[in-house]
C-alpha cells in the first residue's frame, strides 16, 4: 500500500500488473466532508456556544483532513495563550489566517505611503468582487503583512462548493485581480 499526492510523476514500473493494481483517489472534502472531520477533531476540544462547525467548514473550502485537524490545534493554542478555557469563533477565525496567510509579521517596517497604498489595493480587490455579480462575497479585508510577501490581503469566501467556471465567472475574478492594482493607480 502506498499513497501519494503527485499521481502523475510515478515510475511507470510502479504501476504495472502486479504491483499496484489498485487505485484509489480520494479528493478534498466537500463542505460536508470537511463539516465532519471538523467534529471528529473537535470531539477532545471544549467549543463555546458561539462556534459552529458548519460555518468553519464553509469557511475552509480546500482544506483536507490535514488542514483540518491543524485548525482545530491552531485554534486550541491560541483559546490557550489568550487564557480561555473553551475555544472561540474568533479562534477559530485567527487560526484560519495563520493557516492560509502564514504568520503576521508585526517586526516588518511599512511606511504609512506604503500602509495606504496596500490599503487602496485591497479595498480595489474588495470593492470589485462586491460589485460584480459572479463573485463571491467578500468576508475579510486585512492589511497586516503576513507569510513571506503577502502586504495585506482580501478574503473571499464561496457561498456553495464549485467545481467549474464560466467563461464569465473567469472573466469577473480577472476584474477582481486587477482590481487592486487599478485602485492603486486611481
Amino acid at each position: 500500500m502506498a499513497a501519494t499526492n503527485r499521481p502523475e510523476i510515478l515510475d511507470p514500473a510502479l504501476l504495472r500488473a502486479g504491483r499496484f493494481d489498485r487505485h484509489v483517489a480520494l479528493d478534498r472534502p466537500d463542505v460536508r466532508g470537511r463539516e465532519a472531520i471538523l467534529r471528529v477533531h473537535a470531539r477532545g476540544v471544549k467549543l463555546a456556544t458561539d462556534v459552529d462547525i458548519h460555518v468553519v467548514a464553509a469557511r475552509t473550502p480546500g482544506f483536507v483532513g490535514a488542514d483540518l485537524a491543524n485548525l482545530i490545534n491552531e485554534a486550541a493554542l491560541l483559546a490557550a495563550r489568550r487564557d480561555r478555557t473553551e475555544v472561540t469563533m474568533q479562534d477559530f477565525d485567527d487560526a484560519a489566517d495563520r493557516i492560509i496567510g502564514g504568520l503576521e509579521k508585526k517586526t516588518r517596517v511599512m511606511s504609512n505611503r506604503e500602509k495606504e497604498i496596500v490599503a487602496y489595493h485591497e479595498s480595489g480587490h474588495a470593492l470589485v468582487a462586491s460589485l460584480l455579480p459572479n463573485m463571491d462575497p467578500v468576508r475579510k479585508i486585512s492589511i497586516i503583512p503576513r507569510g513571506i510577501a503577502a502586504l495585506g490581503y482580501t478574503q473571499q469566501l464561496p457561498t456553495e462548493d464549485r467545481y467549474l467556471m464560466t467563461r464569465s465567472e473567469l472573466e469577473d475574478r480577472t476584474c477582481v485581480l486587477l482590481g487592486g492594482r487599478v485602485a492603486e493607480e486611481l
